[in-house]
Parts: C-alpha cells; structure tokens; sequence
C-alpha cells in the first residue's frame, strides 16, 4: 500500500493545504469511519458537521471551513479529488497475466491482439475479433463475428452475441449478456410469434456494464450504449433503444425498446422507462419513477408517473394525508346536503 505526505497529494490533484502538509496518508474512509492515516472527503454540506467529530488525519473539502481542526486539502471538485488520491494510492484491480489458456477454445478464424490474457473455458467463435490488452476471464463467450476494442475486461460468463461492437476500454461484469434478441413479438389470434431481430449491439469507449445486465440487439436498427456511460446491476436494455454518452444509469434499470436517452441522463434505482419515448439532455431521475412520456432537456422529475421533481415532491407528500382528506370531503357533502335539503324545505314552507 502507497502512503503520502498532504502536501504530495495536494500537489497531485491541483489543490492546496490548511494545516501540517507532512501528515502521511495511507488509505481513505469515510468521514465517519476514517481513522489515523486516513483521508476522508466532504462533498455534501450535510455532513459538515462530521468534520467535528471525524477521527480522520485529513479531509478533502471545497473550500476552507473553521468548523474542524483537521488538516485539510481544498480542491475544487471534492470527490473528483478523492477518486484520483484513491486510485493513486490503492490503484484498480490487478489482472493476472495468464496469456491465453490451452483449455480455452478459439475459433481458427478468430484474431486475438497482443498481450491479451483469455483464461480457461472461454469461447471465440469464428470471425470474431479482439483487441490489444484484453483481459477475458473464465467461462465468456464472444459470438460469431463480434469485433472486442482494445484494454476491454470481461468478467466470468459473459456472453456477447454474433455481430455486436465492443469499443475499447469497455468493461462487462459477471453473467451479463450482450445482444440477446429483442422482446419482439407478433401477436396473432392469441399466440405471439417471435421477430426476427437482425440489429446488433453497439458499445461505445469507456461503458462498464454492471453485473446480470441485459442488453437486446435491435430489431431492425442498433442498440447502442454511448460513450463513458455507466450501467449498475441488473439492468434491461430493450431491442433498439439509444443511451447516450456519459449516462449514469444505476441497478434495476429497465428501458423499453426503441427509446432514447440524450447525454449525461441520470436514471435512479427500479425507474422502468416505457418503450417510443425521447428523454433529454442533462435529465434526471428519481429513483422508483416510471416515465410514460417524453422528457425534455435538463429536467429533474420522479414518481410513478414521473412529474417535476418540486411537483411531484408537494403531490406525493400528500398521499398519507389522503384517507383524512377523503373522510373531511365525506363529511362536508353530507353537511352540504344537509344545508341543501334544510333550504329547500325552507323555501317550500315560505311560499305557502
């Protein structure tokens, strides 16, 4: 494990000291947790008052606080820090180099770039490419014809169907599969035929794609995952929709076919998106919603169906309140009728 003064941390991520520079770093927590020897972040306001309390050697901020005695690094971004200051003193994960295993089964027309590590069981179907760098771990099959970029890691068993692009420096987590037919279906006289799905699926740079992920090939046209964006666990892809670039879309995801999502779209946990609709650029949204019409850019919304985030936030606020509100709305009609039955009964008895 690295371990580094404040002040060369500071210095590597473009921020500044308050306090002793020569406290040693050797790991990160978080605020609560950190202990000596550890640097924490405050990337929420919320938490500044852990700053008090934090047993933390330092803690990475946004700007200056007099809230603590803690030695602190202001840099700009926070959390932007404190990802760069733990790759630098943790790295990523460590792949074993194991070159290409005897027991793995590579098609003869298969080409396979340098320095690619293929462990056992793996399957490269024919024609198919990889690139430099690749890591393919235990178990994955790489369909006929796909084309894999450079410095890709695929994870136990995970299956990419014939035809589809993988860009470079992709990564796909365990038991995900790629390319697998669309959910398309003619429905006729009570029993469903299925379509021909002859689209592929096209992974742009830099995606990693969570665990048990489903990504359909589209049915006329491609299914494409922009460039830098992030899938969770268990998302569902439909057969043709678009992701764009830089998109964050977190587990349990599930986005119908032929839908679109412009750039740097944040989708919450369980939102269900149906099929046909356009969402914007810069959109988010909250976790549980499900979006039944197009959204456009920049707009926060959540619930079940997605309104404005402030509307949707006064409006779901009151659903606990509904049972009381019905029965005063019950107890004003019958008060209402009482008043309309006592008044015409009035009227009645002053015309005789």
């Amino acid at each position: 494990m690295n371990s580094k003064t404040l002040g060369e941390l500071a210095e590597y991520v473009g921020g500044r000291v308050c306090g002793d520079p020569n406290v040693q770093i050797k790991s990160a927590s978080t605020l609560g947790r950190a202990e000596d020897g550890e640097i924490s972040f405050l990337a929420n306001s919320k938490y500044e008052k852990q700053l008090r309390t934090t047993k933390a050697s330092a803690v990475i901020v946004g700007k200056e606080t007099a809230n603590t005695t803690v030695p602190l690094l202001v840099a700009e971004d926070p959390y932007y820090a404190f990802m760069q200051i733990m790759v630098l003193l943790h790295g990523h994960r460590k792949h074993k180099k194991v070159g290409i295993s005897p027991r793995s089964s590579i098609s003869d027309s298969a080409k396979i770039g340098v320095d690619c590590h293929i462990h056992d069981f793996v399957t490269i179907a024919d024609g198919a490419k990889v690139g430099d760098g690749c890591i393919i771990y235990a178990c994955a099959h790489i369909g006929e014809g796909v084309q894999v970029g450079n410095d890709c890691i695929i994870y136990p068993n995970v299956v990419i169907y014939n035809g589809c692009r993988i860009g470079n420096r992709v990564i796909i987590n365990s038991n995900s599969t790629i390319g697998e037919d669309g959910f398309g279906y003619a429905s006729h006289k009570g029993v469903h035929h299925k379509i021909p799905q002859i689209g592929r699926v096209i992974i742009e740079d830099d995606v990693e794609i969570g665990a048990c992920c489903g990504v359909e090939r589209g049915t006329l046209g491609d299914t494409v995952i922009g460039q830098g964006s992030k899938l969770g666990d268990l998302v569902a892809i439909g057969h043709g929709a678009k992701v764009g670039a830089h998109c964050l879309l977190v587990a349990q995801v599930g986005i119908a076919g032929s839908t679109t999502l412009g750039h740097h779209c944040m989708v919450g946990g369980q939102v269900g998106i149906v099929g046909h609709v356009n969402i914007g650029n810069n959109v988010t949204i909250g976790a549980q919603a499900g979006v039944i019409n197009n959204i456009p850019d920049n707009q926060v919304v959540l619930g079940a169906p997605a309104i404005e985030a402030n509307r949707g936030k006064r409006a779901y606020s009151m659903i606990q309140y509904l049972p009381e509100m019905r029965h005063g709305i019950r107890d004003l009609q019958s008060r209402i009728e009482q008043l309309s039955s006592f008044l015409e009964s009035d009227f009645e008895d002053s015309d005789v």
